[in-house]
């Protein structure tokens, strides 16, 4: 019989570490492996391509293009705010982050990206936009999806965070 390899409809264990500029940014190490759905978009899809047929026990690196990861930087999501309507308890300093609502009241993420005397300019881009991503990763488990975590397209399981 063939060992079971990655594919469509499958729940995938692994561990991962994720580099980017050389430097360690994400890891698995020390928490549960990451369980998702392979298939259904649960991962950023350039990672998610080049897992098609490893086995358990496997592992890869894989590195992955901005376009293929977080997408490239926006220019149009750096949002220049007048300095007199930001908050007092909020640092003006660089690589501040903070969370904004937006008209829709939904929140983002935003990181200061320029202050100068009039204005303090937001960054609204993913934090890895623009980035190239190194990844390795070591497939630990496979096992068939259920027809309920088929049907909603992510993994159920007793510590599921998303």
């Amino acid at each position: 019989m063939d060992k079971p390899t990655v594919q469509d409809g499958q729940v995938v264990s692994m561990e991962y570490t994720l580099h980017v500029d050389g430097q360690l940014i994400d890891s698995s190490q020390g928490r549960a492996p990451l369980e998702f759905l392979q298939g259904a978009g649960n991962i950023i899809p350039g990672l998610e391509d080049e897992l098609y047929g490893m086995e358990v026990g496997e592992t890869k690196n894989v590195i992955v293009s901005a376009e293929d990861g977080y997408g490239e930087l926006d220019p149009d999501a750096f949002v220049d705010v007048p300095r007199a309507q930001f908050p007092t308890e909020i640092p003006l300093e660089i690589g501040v982050e903070l969370q904004v609502r937006d008209d829709s009241g939904r929140v983002l993420l935003a990181r200061i990206d320029r202050v100068d005397d009039e204005s303090v300019r937001l960054d609204f881009n993913h934090p890895l936009a623009g980035k190239e991503l190194d990844f390795t990763v070591k497939i630990v488990g496979l096992r068939d999806a259920t027809d309920e975590e088929m049907e909603h397209g992510h993994v159920h399981g007793h510590d599921h965070a998303h």
